[in-house]
């Protein structure tokens, strides 16, 4: 059953949603609207795909268990960046203006950690069974 955790865990959860939807929405949402708008490639791929996952976001408001592997994939990429961009430019004493405010928003991934329900994780998804095929 997907709602094995208390309830009072959930409406963290929902608000860690909620800045994921409201925090890249309002950014890349405004962008997308604007007609006057342009992109390369890539930072229109990124755009995109911070609007799609602010959009997705919305669900974890209702259906903060099921939207999990969203929350997955935002700590995931997160993490990641500050691993591999953020953390040798720190060693290599070269952090920029523009490099600071990413990190400061990747470094909120801390609250996505610690709202997320990881005894649940870990009975769901890493220990519990895998969907049969039919």
């Amino acid at each position: 059953m997907m709602t094995d955790i208390a309830s009072w865990r959930l409406y963290p959860l929902r608000a860690a949603y909620l800045l994921m939807a409201l925090g890249a929405g309002y950014l890349n949402w405004s962008q997308i609207i604007d007609p006057a708008q342009s992109w390369e490639m890539m930072e229109g791929v990124v755009v995109a795909m911070l609007a799609a996952m602010s959009a997705l976001a919305l669900l974890g408001l209702r259906h903060p268990l099921r939207m999990l592997p969203l929350m997955f994939w935002e700590i995931a990429w997160k993490l990641i960046w500050l691993a591999r961009v953020a953390f040798p430019a720190w060693q290599e004493d070269r952090i920029t203006d523009a490099l600071a405010g990413n990190i400061f928003a990747c470094g909120l991934v801390i609250i996505l950690i610690a709202v997320t329900p990881w005894d649940h994780v870990w009975r769901h998804y890493i220990i519990g069974p895998g969907e049969s095929r039919r």
